[in-house]
């Protein structure tokens, strides 16, 4: 085949999230790289930015799970196929996995999957053969080691037929030496925050699963009461656990303020104008993009020990790691946090720094897929 594929990435729409995030960068990855590339989605206000890229947006109803819509996709994909002269198709979700995998069957071309999650497993007879299908392109990426071990335990896939290719935080943009001062006093004063008080952040939806209350359990107990923490996310309709954590922040010390806030336009000013960025989660993450763009900005991250965490973290060296859901051992951990010197503090921020413009860039997740998509097709 040719060594410089022409791809076809395949995801269910172009909502925003990490699937669909992932997708832009390597879109613009590959047309850096001269690489011919095409989408296939059902759309959404992310297909603005594939314009901007000049990277062809085809609009296809590979979002239903709908066994005829699936079944009628399958020619509709091979057809693309054939007419952009496809080499590899590279898709993202299992719906559509589907349907690419049987136009791949008939066109003769090979596709490759991103396992992005841990997809549940219940009920076994209809989830386990639902979910295979992201097994068995040729190969199949996944976001960690954790979400690796998780395929080769629960479908028997080889070792070898995985690659685990990190997801990557954009070290550009999460860059502390490109954020101006004035967008943190700004960002300070717009949320009427004291800079006298240490900032401890939990960035994430405001559910059950993001661990706010294991954090807010913590801040009760902790030595330091003096600080100010915020929660970044909507509760996307969720209203009765927002309830939940306000009847619990009333029960805090006076010293201890906590502010929910629906969003931030500046998640770069942000993360720098906190101390501590937590992540609390009580259900381990494949990943956990917030731990690395907290760290590629220089601040220190505490974090539940399991999931992608354990592999973003090296516990005490790049930020500190706390047994899930344990509030006590959490706030220990945050004291300690608050009573570093300020060498220690340089030497964890630095190492954090290090690590994630060595490691877990979106640079190195495109040069790694683009690799791969080249053994692939060669």
């Amino acid at each position: 085949m040719n060594q410089f594929p022409v791809v076809l990435q395949v995801l269910p729409t172009l909502e925003m999230g990490g699937v669909e995030r992932g997708t832009i960068e390597m879109a613009a990855a590959l047309q850096q790289a001269g690489i011919e590339n095409y989408v296939v989605s059902n759309g959404g206000p992310m297909v603005r930015e594939l314009e901007k890229l000049g990277v062809a947006h085809i609009q296809l109803p590979v979002h239903s799970k709908n066994p005829f819509v699936i079944w009628q996709n399958v020619r509709r994909l091979a057809k693309i196929i054939k007419d952009k002269k496809i080499t590899l198709v590279h898709v993202r979700s299992r719906a559509p996995a589907w349907s690419v995998k049987y136009a791949a069957k008939r066109t003769g071309v090979p596709f490759i999957t991103t396992y992005h999650g841990v997809y549940g497993l219940k009920p076994r007879w209809l989830k386990k053969p639902y979910n295979r299908v992201m097994t068995e392109g040729v190969k199949t990426i996944a976001v960690s080691n954790f979400v690796k071990q998780h395929i080769m335990d629960n479908y028997g896939v080889p070792a070898d037929h995985i690659e685990t290719i990190y997801r990557g935080a954009d070290i550009r943009r999460f860059n502390p030496e490109r954020v101006v001062l004035e967008r943190v006093s700004d960002l300070m004063k717009a949320y009427q925050i004291s800079p006298e008080k240490p900032i401890i952040t939990l960035v994430g939806r405001l559910t059950k699963i993001k661990g706010h209350s294991v954090l807010l359990d913590a801040l009760k107990i902790m030595k330091h009461q003096d600080v100010t923490c915020l929660f970044v996310g909507s509760d996307q309709g969720r209203t009765e656990y927002t309830e939940e954590l306000k009847q619990k922040i009333k029960e805090l010390s006076p010293q201890t303020s906590v502010q929910m806030i629906k969003s931030c336009s500046d998640m770069p000013a942000l993360y720098l104008m906190s101390d501590i960025v937590v992540n609390a989660s009580i259900v381990p993450e494949s990943f956990g993009r917030t731990v690395t763009e907290a760290q590629a900005m220089g601040r220190i991250v505490v974090a539940s020990a399991h999931g992608g965490s354990c592999e973003t973290i090296s516990d005490g060296e790049t930020g500190y790691l706390f047994p899930v859901g344990d509030a006590v051992a959490l706030a220990k951990c945050l004291d300690a946090v608050l009573d570093l010197s300020v060498g220690d503090r340089k030497r964890i921020q630095i190492a954090g720094v290090t690590s994630v413009r060595s490691r877990f860039s979106i640079q190195k997740m495109c040069e790694q897929t683009i690799d791969l998509y080249r053994k692939v097709s060669l």
